[in-house]
This record gives C-alpha cells, structure tokens and sequence, in this order.
C-alpha cells in the first residue's frame, strides 16, 4: 500500500468532524433476541477534511495536499484532535501513560498500544504512527530515553530496546501519534462562490490499516 510519511495540516484538521467507527452485525432470533458479532478486531475512524477550511487560502492547500497524494492512492498522517496523546487531552505526556507489556527476559521489541478503559471492559489499540521524537518509555518506574536505551520506528510503532526488559518487568510507555489515513474520495468539488457564501466542500478521509 503506497503510503507518504507527511502530516496533513494540521492547522486545518482542527475543528474537523469524525471519530471510530465499529462495524456490528445484529442478528434478530424469532424469540426477539439478538446475537451480535463483529468481523473487525479494530476500530476504523473517519473525518471530514472539508469542515476545517476557514479561507480561500485553506481550500488551495488542501487542493495541493489532495493532488500530491493523488487522490486516494497514498496514504498520509492525520492528527485527531480529539485523540493524540498516550494519556488525557490536558495533560503533558509521561512516561508511565500506558503499560503496553511485561518483560520475559527475551523480548526486546514491543509495539506501542494505547488501553480504552471503561469498567470492566478495554480495548487495545496498536499505534503505528507515533509522532518524531515524542517517545518515552519506562521500565519499572524508571525512565528510558530513545537513542541510549531503545530505538524507535515511526513508521510501524515497534520500539527496540538495547537489552531485553527482565522477566515481569513492565514497560510503559508515553507519546504523541497521528492516524493513518487516506482520502475517501477521488473528487473535491469546491467553488468561490459556495464558499464564500458559507458552502464548505465535503472531503472525506478513512483511517487505512498499515
């Protein structure tokens, strides 16, 4: 899958719409009760790219942005305002965010995970594009620093420690991370005359599995 390591502005990814979507099949019994199932083990998120244009300025860089990416053919990063971070919205990032594993002695590469809680219930979300240089992780309450204790890839989200973390040791981690996105569409339709009369296109972006 063709995918370019960019960030769509984020200055015009703020105050978009969208957020996860979960696909559901409900199936009705003739006693009136239902089995549910799903076929995805992971949320798929959605935005609309159109709702943060404010300018005439706005609209020509996503035309650009667009054109680069020639349409839905490569992916790209997207910042989720509404969720970026490895803990809460309004505060900075730690290194004891997430857990995302317990050391065996052997393992030296772990991927970075963000936990939902709510409850009883979780779900555990591998992040794959986690934002240059944000990375910090942990090991027992004690701190690690990227490029003296481990390496990260950002364009997968594994970290790579220098030695494997002890048996039941655990590893937390913090970041920032972006999603991976493509265009869901191949057409922006867009005039002056919409525009400035309040008319903003619709361009709909799909989060893609990498």
């Amino acid at each position: 899958m063709g995918f370019h390591d960019v960030r769509f502005p984020a200055s015009l990814s703020f105050g978009s719409l969208g957020g996860p979507e979960r696909r559901t099949e409900v199936v009705t019994l003739a006693n009136g009760f239902e089995e549910r199932n799903t076929p995805w083990a992971h949320s798929r998120r959605r935005y609309d790219a159109g709702v943060g244009m404010r300018s005439l300025d706005d609209v020509e860089t996503l035309i650009s942005f667009f054109e680069a990416r020639r349409g839905q053919l490569y992916g790209f990063r997207w910042k989720d305002w509404a969720d970026f971070k490895s803990g809460r919205a309004m505060q900075d990032i730690t290194f004891e965010d997430q857990v995302i594993a317990i050391g065996d002695g052997e393992t030296a590469i772990f991927q970075l995970t963000k936990t939902y809680q709510s409850g009883e219930a979780s779900y555990i979300r591998p992040i794959t594009k986690p934002v240059l240089g944000t990375v910090i992780l942990g090991l027992q309450g004690e701190i690690q620093r990227e490029a003296i204790h481990f390496e990260v890839d950002y364009n997968t989200g594994l970290v790579t420690f220098d030695t494997a973390p002890d048996v039941d040791v655990e590893i937390t981690a913090g970041y920032e991370f972006d999603v991976p996105v493509r265009f869901d569409t191949d057409r922006i339709q867009t005039s002056v005359a919409s525009f400035q009369a309040g008319e903003i296109p619709s361009v709909p972006v799909v989060e893609v599995r990498v």
